[in-house]
């Protein structure tokens, strides 16, 4: 999904455009019922899952741009017939984007982005920028921390932002419910303090923190004396990335990382929570 910003720069470049939303998804499909494009007469914005379902969709979509007298609704099966072999069915349904809907759409592309899960990346060295370039094209909101100003400068990761703070872990104390910290400062008494910090929210979706097997020992043994629950150590991921592949180079570690990230984020137990600040950013 585009930014914020997207939707409404494609809506004042292509005044005449077409909705298409998938409004039935049965059995094994590219995407489900929240899914929606816009359709241009040489551009599109989003995506209903590609392929040649999507083609069916631009073509019919351009035709009724075109004037043609076409259905405003279509029952495809996903079978030989048309060269995709998902083999389950899609309905779809065509509608001209006019003055009453349009606005309509800037608030749904806004409800999605705000119920994107924060995901906290704290220290912008090598893994830290590696990991948000990875995470710049998903459906989180990702903020990159630090507490050096030069690092955080040269930062130019579309999608991405930046918070330069002295007090790294006030950024955990305000994040919402849900919410991922990736832990990976250059200084490992500071990572310590975020750990903790994010760990005692007992509401995080993940806390992910870089290191060895000594840095986790040494980190259990401080919090045993820092708080009054050690036992939240074991909800600590350290060190980050899993341990199947035994490749330390920033690229790597960031991508495996990511994976973990959006697992934990996209699967959090806590939709009600986001459901609740979204509801509160759109009606203040």
């Amino acid at each position: 999904m585009a930014t914020r910003e997207d939707i409404r720069d494609f809506l004042a470049r292509e005044p005449a455009c077409i909705l298409v939303e998938v409004t039935g998804a049965a059995g094994s499909t590219p995407r489900d019922t929240d899914a929606w494009m816009l359709v241009s007469k040489d551009r599109i914005f989003a995506t209903i899952g590609g392929g040649q379902l999507e083609f069916m969709a631009i073509d019919h979509a351009r035709e009724l741009l075109r004037g043609a007298t076409a259905e405003d609704r279509l029952e495809i099966p996903l079978g030989p017939e048309i060269g995709q072999c998902c083999g389950g069915r899609m309905a779809l349904s065509f509608a001209a984007v006019d003055a009453d809907n349009r606005p309509k759409l800037v608030k749904r592309c806004d409800g999605e982005l705000a119920r994107r899960p924060h995901v906290y990346i704290f220290g912008a060295g090598h893994v830290g920028k590696a990991l948000a370039t990875a995470l710049s094209l998903a459906p989180v909101r990702a903020v990159l921390v630090d507490t050096r100003e030069r690092e955080l400068a040269i930062i130019d990761v579309p999608g991405i932002e930046t918070c330069l703070t002295a007090m790294p872990e006030t950024i955990v104390r305000k994040a919402p419910p849900g919410s991922a910290f990736v832990i990976l400062t250059h200084d490992h008494a500071l990572d310590f303090l975020i750990a903790a910090e994010a760990l005692a929210r007992g509401d995080a979706s993940y806390v992910g923190m870089i290191g060895s097997k000594t840095k986790r020992a040494t980190f259990r043994n401080w919090l045993s004396r820092e708080i009054e629950r050690p036992e939240l150590f074991e909800q600590l991921v350290c060190p980050i990335g899993g341990a199947a592949l035994k490749d330390k180079r920033p690229a790597v570690i960031a991508a495996l990382t990511a994976a973990e990230v959006l697992t934990a984020v996209l699967t959090c137990e806590h939709p009600k929570q986001r459901h609740a600040a979204l509801e509160n950013q759109l009606n203040p």
